[in-house]
Order: C-alpha cells, then sequence, then structure tokens
C-alpha cells in the first residue's frame, strides 16, 4: 500500500483593519495592512453591494 506524503501547509493569520477580526488563509497576502473583510468592504463602499437580498435580510443589511 502506497503512503500519502504529508504537505507542510503554513497558515498564515490576518486581522481585518476595520473590524479586528482574525482570519486565517494559506497564502500570503501581498499587501496584509490593506486587508478589510467583505462585510467592511460593503460598509465603505454600499453601491457595489450586489449580494442577494435574503444575504442583506439576514446581516441586518438596510
Amino acid at each position: 500500500m502506497a503512503r500519502r506524503k504529508k504537505k507542510n501547509l503554513k497558515i498564515y493569520k490576518y486581522e481585518c483593519t476595520m473590524t479586528g477580526d482574525i482570519y486565517k488563509t494559506t497564502r500570503e497576502a501581498p499587501s496584509p495592512g490593506d486587508l478589510v473583510s467583505v462585510n467592511s468592504y460593503y460598509e465603505l463602499n454600499p453601491e457595489e453591494d450586489d449580494r442577494p437580498e435574503n444575504i442583506k435580510k439576514q446581516l441586518g443589511v438596510e
């Protein structure tokens, strides 16, 4: 039986600059100081909010 080779994944932790939420990813960000969460982005740019209406209701967005 062949053995699988374990991959050594490096985990990167980044913090949203607006909310302070911490996110984990396996890829390194090119500019981690500019990262914001999706909800924060839509708060900054409400005209670009193209999420479905039921998602907006669940999140409490007007």
